[in-house]
């Protein structure tokens, strides 16, 4: 399985930004898939992660009613909208894949309950 991970970039406060994270190698339909940060001299964080059919989504504190997770299924890819970004926002990005057979299942919001990760893609706010 791998994650790529792209759409990082420098943005001043206020603005916008979409990630996006294309898988391979797994049935995409079978999974939930996550977004976690990770800030310098931080730990990893949870941001959001959505359930294998979208039905379900979850967010961190600082995520919500900013971020918004979303899921093509047929493009393998799974995106997180980024509004009204914040200097705290800065922080390498994260995707991560579990294999979630059980349909009903709600996505995961612990890092270590996640498979695959992907390589980070940077993001970085300016105030």
């Amino acid at each position: 399985v791998q994650l790529q991970a792209s759409g990082g970039g420098l943005v001043q406060a206020g603005g916008s930004l979409r990630l996006s994270c294309a898988a391979s190698g797994s049935d995409f339909s079978i999974t939930a898939m996550g977004w976690f940060r990770q800030a310098p001299g931080k730990e990893r964080e949870f941001v959001a992660a959505i359930r294998r059919n979208g039905a379900i989504t979850r967010y961190g504190d600082s995520a919500k009613g900013r971020f918004t997770i979303s899921r093509v299924n047929a493009k393998n890819t799974v995106y997180l909208q980024m509004d009204m970004l914040r200097p705290d926002d800065t922080a390498d990005y994260y995707c991560a894949l579990k294999i979630q057979p059980i349909l009903t299942a709600s996505p995961p919001t612990q890092w270590h309950e996640y498979e695959y990760w992907g390589q980070g893609t940077l993001v970085t706010v300016s105030s």
